[in-house]
């Protein structure tokens, strides 16, 4: 700071513009892992109809 001027403001700017990036990484990455969650209950969702709707086949398939 001693060799700047008296109203050099450049290394403030730097810190904002490195909170910047930092909180544009941080959304980034939860609006990443939220897709990835949400897929993959969907995925979860699907696999659980599937199942019911297997077991559901079986049951009455063997009534006749």
């Amino acid at each position: 700071m001693a060799d700047h001027g008296w109203y050099d403001d450049s290394d403030h700017h730097e810190a904002v513009q490195q909170a910047e990036r930092a909180t544009r990484f941080g959304w980034s990455a939860m609006a990443w892992s939220t897709g990835v969650l949400g897929c993959a209950l969907i995925t979860t969702a699907v696999l659980c109809a599937a199942t019911v709707a297997a077991c559901v086949f079986v049951v009455v398939s063997s009534h006749y």
